[in-house]
């Protein structure tokens, strides 16, 4: 009786670990302002980490009170968001962002710059609870038509992507927030969203070594503490599995080759590359048995039903043998290997170092609370084919605006026409897309000076016709490109900001109104 009592027990314990780990690995999302109760269930149960949305972000005291709750029910969990500054932006999510993004601090190649203004997002980050940030991306923006990483990425230039993915991993984790460098193995020269379908990258091996993977070497290197992967097709590294799933990519090359030795996160699960091809539970299985250590879920499946349903594909994997018990059992231990470290007082003590002045100068915007604006204003770049002749009254702000980036969101607003209304009372403004654009905006302007936004001119052959007809019609119109400046400038005069954070948009405005 005695041995079979105890074997019994055993059997639960190895149960309960099997089925603790396959929650470890999990990062859900969840609906609302508040921590649900399955949600905080689970935390009891095994889970180590919880993903947070816009959607669960109302202001800083009450994601600080949200935070607490999870805390509550265990203090060492992995609170995780996707934080790029810039056009992606989660804390200001309703408002835009007080940071510029990647590629306005690639425009100024300021190295310095681009520590400090990781370095005041990830204390911002810290204060608000939050200790692991889905950011930077390092991906090379080498194909212009990319339609998802964008101003995302410092740049087209491998060198200074990888420099300033050091210096933002350096700076963010100086606050104690763990930075999750992504996408591994590089999303920039790809013609197709994730989110809507599998991308594929045909570059030969030569080109990816010396190209994709300088910046993810650089970042690990800094110390990055997580990695994301990408859920892209590369043939020249393996030509049957998007990277996600690809133990060849995840293992033999990141783990391997690079001699990564953190974190793995994957992309969101239910992005179309992998959910319509593979489903989420096994893409999640395959994912893990690549070599990935956690599970991103949550940005559209966000309820109890999904961990259930990818606790319970990780579990019967680990039963029917197609999954190994071991890489599971190891994928949680770094899991919760990353959470010691967010919870380490080293950590902690240097967060409160974080705060110098350095590439802020003496200005009296020089604060970490104005760091972000300081950077924006650097990233400007203004060319006009004839002196700028001032506003003499308040402008017409017509936004060219193209179809949102789902990493985006069409929530957070952009542009400058709230910042210049605050600069230039009277100042109106309207939303413009389509081939009658430009009549449109020649109508609702009437006489009025015309600040005509757009975001990606070279990519969407509408915009461009319509700033054609409206530069013919009335030379005197200000462009304002908040996306990647690749068009050639016009306009009286061009305005490129390298993003549309909100703090863009102000820099943009003071420009206008001659601040």
């Amino acid at each position: 009786m005695t041995t079979l009592a105890s074997g019994t027990a055993a059997s639960n314990a190895d149960k309960d670990d099997l089925t603790r780990d396959a929650l470890t690995v999990l990062q859900p999302g969840f609906t609302g302002t508040t921590a649900p109760d399955w949600l905080l269930r689970r935390l009891g149960e095994g889970l180590a980490s919880v993903g947070l949305f816009g959607r669960n972000i109302a202001s800083p005291e009450q994601l600080s009170a949200l935070t607490a709750q999870l805390r509550a029910e265990r203090d060492d969990v992995l609170v995780a968001i996707d934080e790029e500054g810039g056009d992606v932006t989660r804390l200001e999510v309703r408002s835009g962002s007080s940071y510029p993004g990647n590629h306005a601090l690639g425009a100024v190649d300021d190295v310095e710059l681009t520590r400090e203004v990781a370095s005041a997002l990830g204390r911002r980050l810290a204060a608000c609870g939050v200790n692991l940030n889905w950011a930077p991306s390092a991906d090379v923006n080498s194909n212009p038509g990319n339609p998802v990483i964008g101003v995302r990425s410092f740049g087209a230039d491998t060198d200074l992507v990888a420099r300033h993915t050091a210096a933002y991993v350096t700076g963010l984790q100086s606050a104690g927030v763990a930075a999750c460098t992504k996408h591994f193995p590089g999303h920039g020269d790809t013609a197709v969203d994730s989110h809507h379908a599998l991308p594929r990258i045909d570059a030969g091996l030569p080109v990816l070594q010396a190209r994709e993977l300088a910046p993810f070497r650089a970042a690990i290197a800094a110390g990055t503490r997580a990695v994301m992967s990408a859920h892209i097709l590369v043939p020249a590294l393996d030509p049957d599995r998007p990277a996600t799933l690809s133990r060849r990519v995840l293992t033999g090359l990141l783990r391997e080759e690079l001699g990564y030795e953190g974190l793995i996160v994957t992309d969101g699960m239910e992005m179309q590359a992998i959910a319509a091809t593979y489903g989420i539970e096994r893409g999640s299985v395959l994912a893990i048995g690549a070599g990935a250590d956690a599970i991103c879920v949550g940005g559209g499946l966000a309820d109890d039903e999904t961990v259930r349903r990818l606790r319970d594909a990780l579990v019967s994997a680990v039963r029917t043998g197609e999954l190994a018990e071991e890489r599971l059992a190891d994928a949680a231990a770094r899991v919760r290997a990353l959470a010691r470290w967010t919870t380490a007082g080293s950590a902690r003590e240097v967060a409160g170092a974080g705060s110098g002045s350095g590439a802020s100068g003496g200005s009296g915007e020089g604060g970490a609370a104005e760091i972000g604006l300081v950077a924006a204003r650097r990233a400007l770049r203004v060319t006009s084919s004839a002196p700028y002749t001032p506003l003499t009254g308040a402008p017409y702000v017509a936004a060219l605006t193209p179809v949102a980036n789902i990493a985006v969101g069409d929530e957070t607003p952009w542009g400058v026409a709230a910042e210049l209304a605050r600069l230039v009372p009277g100042t109106e403004t309207g939303g413009f897309a389509g081939d009658d654009a430009a009549a449109e905006v020649l109508a609702a302007a009437g006489p009025r000076r015309i600040v005509a936004v757009v975001r990606d001119e070279h990519r969407h052959a509408w915009m461009a016709t319509a700033l054609d007809i409206l530069l013919a019609a009335r030379p005197d119109t200000i462009v304002v490109e908040m996306g990647v400046p690749q068009a050639p400038p016009r306009g009286a005069p061009h305005i490129a900001t390298h993003g549309a954070a909100r703090v863009c948009g102000r820099a943009a405005a003071e420009v206008i109104a001659g601040e």
